[in-house]
């Protein structure tokens, strides 16, 4: 499933730490309103010692058909196994990454039919 967006979006990249990498279709005002809505939000989703698999692929796209933006906890990941369920997530969901710090993930997808969050527009 991919979000509903005009212009094709590639996957997030797996070198380098800027956040920009992984999610280039968010410009850098959009990607402040959505942290700014997301730093007092609870994690809703926990990657355990199993890491990413179906059960929790099918959690983590309930929530965002609920919610549109969460967060999402690792216990225990190295940066690089963040950045690669940061890109699975994206690429099996459509889930964007707007952030990583530390052990959490803050992914945001508008809903397809009645998205409750409304980014600015992006210039140009």
């Amino acid at each position: 499933m991919s979000p509903n967006t005009s212009e094709p979006i590639a996957p997030p990249q797996t070198t380098g730490e800027a956040v920009q990498r992984y999610s280039p279709q968010l410009t850098g005002a959009q990607r402040r309103h959505l942290r700014g809505l997301g730093h007092h939000l609870k994690p809703l989703v926990r990657i355990g010692d199993r890491g990413i698999h179906a059960g929790l692929l099918a959690q983590v796209e309930q929530c965002l058909l609920d919610h549109e933006l969460i967060k999402v906890r690792w216990k225990g990941a190295s940066p690089p196994d963040r950045i690669e369920a940061a890109r699975q997530i994206f690429t099996e969901l459509g889930g964007m990454t707007v952030q990583i710090v530390g052990a959490t993930l803050l992914v945001y997808r508008p809903h397809p039919e009645e998205p409750t969050i409304h980014l600015p527009k992006q210039s140009g």
